[in-house]
């Protein structure tokens, strides 16, 4: 830009988008200035390097404009976790989901995990079903991504939010426990039934009727 560029000719391109023409650089720099603009190069790898007049400063803050705004169109969504055990408290449960529906209405993902320790996990079903009961409270909006799903020891579903969570102005309110309904997460499998023992030599096949016995010596 303006002295920093050091061939001898340019083609100049006007503020108006005209083509000037090719002209000495010096020459060129000092018409730009006549204009109260900048010579500023715009293809240096023409024969010769192509410059324009432009309010440099003035291009710049329209740069840092535009970029700026672009960043504020973007949505950044995060995966907030929020983990529970298959007996966690009714106060505590109705604490994580205060959060988790803050998160939701934000506009932000939840991933929701069902701890299991030792024995515990004989209590999936408990767990399936208070994921299933979030389920029911935040789907005016927010909807299953995944539902509930065991893996080890650990019950894992995720929530995300609708359109809808942008104009959700009511109180987030947890649904009763006997109010389940609302949307079905597909059953758990069931272990597999353990097929009986097969013996371990195949029994004598009986006499047929009417068959004789064995002769008597």
């Amino acid at each position: 830009m303006n002295e920093r560029i050091r061939v001898p000719e340019v083609f100049v391109i006007d503020e108006n988008g005209v083509q000037v023409g090719a002209m000495p650089t010096r020459e060129a720099l000092a018409l730009a200035r006549e204009r109260g603009l900048d010579l500023v190069e715009v293809a240096a790898t023409a024969r010769p390097p192509v410059c324009k007049f432009l309010d440099y400063g003035k291009l710049k803050y329209s740069k840092k404009k535009k970029t700026q705004e672009a960043k504020k169109k973007q949505s950044v969504v995060s995966v907030k976790e929020i983990q529970l055990r298959p007996r966690t408290e009714e106060h505590d449960l109705e604490t994580k989901f205060r959060h988790i529906a803050e998160f939701l209405l934000r506009g932000d993902k939840v991933k929701i995990t069902v701890m299991f320790r030792g024995r515990e996990v004989a209590y999936a079903n408990q767990g399936q079903a208070m994921l299933r009961r979030l389920i029911a409270s935040v789907q005016d909006y927010a909807v299953p991504e995944s539902y509930p799903k065991l893996e080890g020891r650990r019950m894992i579903m995720v929530l995300g939010p609708t359109k809808n969570h942008e104009n959700y102005k009511k109180e987030p309110v947890l649904a009763p426990a006997p109010e389940l309904g609302a949307p079905t997460a597909p059953s758990l499998p069931a272990a597999a039934a353990v097929a009986p023992t097969a013996p371990s030599a195949e029994a004598a096949p009986a006499p047929a009727a009417g068959s004789a016995g064995p002769l008597k010596k």
